[in-house]
C-alpha cells in the first residue's frame, strides 16, 4: 500500500507533499478532514507504528483545550481521541509498503523523501 493521511488545509502537509514528490508517485492522498480515518485504517496504522500514542499529536489545539495534558491517557484513550477528532492524528502519516513515516520532523521528512525517490 502507498498512502498518505494528511490535512489539505495544513501548510506543513502541503509543503511535505510538494517537497517529497508524493503526488507524482501515485501515492493515494487521504484528506482526513474530508474522508475521516476509519477504525480499521487506524488499527492497521497502529500495527505498523507500534502504538496509538506514536500516532497522537500533542500539538493539536484541542489537546490543551480539553485539558488532556494533565490526564493519564491509555492506548484506548489515544485511539478513541484520534477517531473522534482528526486533528489528534500526527500528520502526515505515510505508508509505503512496509515502511511508515509519521509526522513532520526533519529526519522523518528526509527519510520519506529518500523512500519516495526510490519508488
Amino acid at each position: 500500500m502507498k498512502k498518505m493521511y494528511h490535512l489539505a488545509t495544513c501548510d506543513t502537509c502541503q509543503r511535505i507533499i510538494e517537497e517529497t514528490g508524493v503526488a507524482d508517485k501515485k501515492i493515494v492522498l487521504q484528506n482526513i478532514k474530508v474522508e475521516k480515518i476509519t477504525p480499521e485504517q487506524l488499527d492497521a496504522i497502529k500495527e505498523m507504528a507500534g502504538s496509538y500514542e506514536a500516532l497522537f499529536s500533542r500539538r493539536a489545539t484541542k489537546y490543551k483545550e480539553m485539558g488532556l495534558k494533565d490526564k493519564p491517557l491509555t492506548e484506548k484513550d489515544y485511539r478513541k481521541l484520534i477517531l473522534e477528532e482528526y486533528t489528534f492524528l500526527k500528520r502526515p502519516v505515510t505508508i509505503l509498503g512496509k515502511e511508515i513515516f509519521i509526522g513532520n520532523d526533519k529526519k522523518t521528512v528526509a527519510a520519506l523523501k529518500d523512500a519516495v525517490a526510490k519508488l
